[in-house]
């Protein structure tokens, strides 16, 4: 990676964590009061004021950071990709992952931001108000979880042997029956349950189980911290073909169904129906 880029992450990790940690604390004071509005948007799914309460925070902290740097947050996505094309660099952003945790009342949500570059990310958080954990990396220099203010490095994998279990996080208002179709027959699995698109990436980012799988929509800005974080602790987000997610190449800002791996060795070829 450049040297400019490089010193930019440096520069910035903290106050980006400082931002997601303020979103998140305007969430949480929300979700405490337990009093907020609830909508349906467009393509069907929830939104409430406290996303649009962390959008706000957000998008006002980083233009504050960052004047020359774009921002795409979900919940101001509608930007068309002849304008978004022209980004050599942007911010991506998920004020509130998990809003139906949010809703439900589970606690299992957070707060995303990545730094794009060229059409991968290279800077993520992701914040967790209730339990006031944070994961970052930044691309090269390791993956980070920061708990009661110590940050400990963190690693994904463990070594399989073919008469383990694979451990799995799947959502927990999923059928797991969804996810597991994906797999080829003869494996034995231990599910583990949460809410939250990125908390579950995390899981597989320090090393607790070995893949989460997601089959239905998400957003780009779903994946793209978790990505970063992902990727420098020793894994790998991809599709369920085992191919690279893209960034900003596709007027959809929509997903396909993805896998994120702890260790990728030959063996997700045949665990996985191709």
């Amino acid at each position: 990676m450049a040297t400019a880029v490089v010193n930019l992450l440096d520069d910035i990790v903290e106050s980006v964590i400082s931002i997601a940690s303020q979103a998140g604390k305007t969430i949480k004071s929300i979700y405490e009061q337990g009093q907020f509005e609830q909508h349906i948007k467009q393509d069907d799914t929830p939104v409430t004021s406290a996303d649009l309460a962390a959008h706000n925070v957000i998008c006002q902290s980083l233009t504050e950071l960052t004047p020359e740097i774009p921002i795409l947050s979900e919940e101001a996505a509608d930007i068309p990709l002849s304008q978004r094309q022209e980004w050599s660099q942007y911010w991506l952003v998920d004020p509130l992952d998990g809003t139906g945790e949010f809703i439900a009342g589970s606690g299992d949500f957070s707060v995303l931001i990545a730094l794009v570059q060229d059409h991968q990310p290279v800077l993520g958080v992701v914040y967790a108000p209730m339990s006031d954990v944070c994961y970052f990396a930044m691309k090269g220099q390791g993956a980070f979880k920061r708990q009661s203010g110590l940050d400990t490095r963190i690693y994904s994998g463990r070594n399989l042997d073919k008469k383990d279990n694979l451990k799995i996080a799947v959502s927990r208002r999923q059928n797991p029956e969804d996810v597991l179709q994906l797999f080829s027959e003869g494996q034995t699995f231990e599910l583990v349950r949460l809410g939250g698109a990125a908390l579950k990436s995390c899981l597989v980012a320090e090393g607790q189980v070995d893949c989460y799988v997601r089959v239905g929509p998400t957003g780009e800005w779903d994946t793209g911290a978790a990505q970063v974080i992902i990727e420098e602790a020793g894994g790998k987000v991809l599709d369920t073909h085992l191919q690279s997610l893209t960034y900003n190449r596709r007027e959809s800002l929509e997903n396909p169904n993805f896998i994120v791996i702890g260790q990728l060795d030959d063996d997700w070829k045949n665990r996985l129906k191709q």
